[in-house]
């Protein structure tokens, strides 16, 4: 699924994540450190939202840094605090982010109805409550066809309810659609929702499988 290569994020000086030469398989995986160990430098770097030195393939032949427009369609992230444009409604940010994802036709509204947001999703991004920008990060990371799903502290803002509904959703497109998923989170995972997950271990500025 993805390979490392010389992977190398520094921030000035300090180096922030290093990985020389690691595969991960497709699964779900839970990167798990303490504050502070790179876990979401390590999402973004993947996501391809910051520069770093060396390469990450995906699927064997798709690199971030040769081909970033035909990664990053295959890779969606969402992060933990999520900021979209006020002015936009939750409706204008889901269009934007079907189109470019190529979401399938009614992807969008399924999702919509799924996590309960019909109430309030045309309404201005900047009227929403933290609980309201969470989910709809968690939907726009949903649209389309991707093979990995990245997903930056999910289980923290949401309600018990739409928790469950996340669960769901993650199981349904790894085992249905084979989609794979690297998330992080200083809660516990619910084994019985999702019983894949895998830890990965962020510690001394490397990842390793645990």
């Amino acid at each position: 699924m993805l390979h490392f290569q010389k992977f190398e994020k520094r921030y000035g000086n300090f180096p922030a994540l290093k990985i020389d030469d690691l595969s991960i398989q497709p699964g779900i995986y839970w990167i798990k450190g303490v504050n502070g160990s790179g876990k979401s430098t390590l999402l973004k770097s993947i996501a391809g939202i910051l520069s770093f030195q060396g390469d990450i393939i995906l699927n064997d032949n798709i690199s971030i840094t040769k081909q970033p427009v035909a990664y990053r369609k295959l890779v969606n992230f969402a992060e933990a605090e999520p900021l979209f444009p006020e002015f936009l409604t939750g409706m204008e940010m889901i269009s934007l982010f079907a189109d470019a994802k190529g979401a399938p036709a009614g992807q969008a509204q399924q999702l919509i109805e799924s996590m309960y947001m019909t109430g309030y999703v045309d309404r201005p991004v900047g009227s929403y409550s933290s609980g309201m920008l969470k989910k709809l990060s968690l939907l726009l990371a949903f649209l389309g066809r991707p093979d990995v799903i990245l997903l930056d502290e999910p289980l923290i803002t949401i309600d018990v309810a739409s928790l469950k509904i996340l669960y769901t959703w993650m199981a349904e497109r790894h085992t249905q659609q084979g989609t794979s998923f690297l998330l992080t989170s200083h809660q516990p995972l619910d084994h019985d929702e999702l019983p894949a997950a895998t830890e990965l271990l962020v510690q001394d500025q490397t990842l390793n499988l645990v």
